[in-house]
């Protein structure tokens, strides 16, 4: 007597769509994973964003200078060459003189009172006080030093100068000078007619020494005392 076959029973096909289902949902969450790893653009952004130094100064392009992407990271780093010279272009440099409103003069002494027997040394102070160069002669020729006692004029440098030069330089805005080699005064009273010859020294008290160089006066007289 033959045993019956037991016939096997094939899935629904409902059975067939929820497997398919739970196969295509497994496939979306493993992508969903992949993707979720790859693009976070908020982890680190903090951490990663450059932090200004203040000791840098990122310069300025001008309209030659190459996108930044271009160059490389040193480049930040060196100076933007400035725009040609006028030598550079085969044009000259004009720079007008001096004005009387752009410069300013003072009258210097090395030291406010003088012991008896101590001589005065004195300078002349001058800047330029506008927002370009000037040209401006700051030779013996246009120097001049007068030491006054009340309305009496005791002393100029002019009275017995012997030798006189023009030097004409270039203050630069900004820019202050001074006398490189002060005026030494033997404490006398001077004259074009006693030259070479003794002369009247001056008593103690108070003087002004007043200044002037290329033909620009010192606003303010310097005071100093003898003794």
């Amino acid at each position: 007597m033959s045993t019956p076959t037991r016939r096997s029973r094939r899935p629904s096909p409902a059975v067939y769509r929820r497997r398919r289902l739970v196969a295509v949902l497994i496939v979306l969450v493993v992508i969903a994973a992949v993707v979720l790893v790859i693009w976070q653009p908020w982890r680190g952004s903090q951490a990663a964003a450059p932090v200004s130094s203040p000791s840098v100064t990122t310069p300025v392009a001008s309209a030659s200078t190459p996108p930044a992407s271009a160059a490389p990271a040193e480049a930040s780093a060196a100076p933007v060459a400035p725009n040609p010279t006028p030598e550079a272009s085969g044009t000259a440099p004009t720079v007008a003189a001096c004005s009387t409103a752009a410069i300013s003069v003072q009258a210097v002494t090395d030291q406010d009172v003088y012991s008896a027997g101590e001589l005065p040394k004195l300078s002349i102070t001058l800047s330029n006080t506008s927002g370009a160069p000037c040209l401006i002669n700051v030779g013996t020729a246009t120097q001049s030093f007068v030491i006054t006692s009340g309305t009496d004029t005791w002393w100029r440098s002019t009275d017995c100068q012997s030798e006189s030069s023009d030097q004409v330089v270039q203050l630069a805005a900004g820019q202050t000078v001074s006398s490189v080699t002060p005026l030494q005064w033997d404490r006398t009273r001077s004259s074009v007619d006693t030259c070479g010859s003794s002369r009247p020294q001056a008593s103690p008290g108070y003087y002004h020494l007043s200044v002037s160089i290329g033909g620009i006066q010192a606003a303010d007289t310097k005071v100093f005392e003898l003794r």
